[in-house]
């Protein structure tokens, strides 16, 4: 069994799960790398550079665990949309169900 998972069913990855906890902390986290590192890198701090080349591999990283789940719940509403607008058009046209 993979440490993160990366398919994923609707009902699966509408649950909160161990992915989750991982993108809640790699998210402020790779803000505050990013902020800090960007601004000691302005002033021509080595340690600046180093702290925006982790934050930018931590942003890589939280997209990876949290784009294949969020692709699977965005397909599954949009599916939804769909199939309420098209009963909403037949229902403004009165058409029977």
């Amino acid at each position: 069994m993979a440490l993160i998972r990366t398919k994923w069913t609707p009902e699966e990855a509408d649950e909160w799960t161990r992915e989750d906890v991982i993108v809640w902390i790699l998210s402020p986290l790779s803000y505050i790398l990013i902020s800090v590192g960007s601004a000691l890198s302005i002033f021509l701090i080595p340690s600046g550079f180093i702290l925006l080349a982790l934050g930018v591999l931590v942003t890589v990283a939280l997209f990876a665990i949290a784009n294949p789940k969020l692709n699977v719940i965005s397909g599954e509403y949009e599916k939804k949309q769909k199939e309420y607008l098209e009963r909403l058009e037949r229902i403004t046209r009165w058409e029977e169900e």
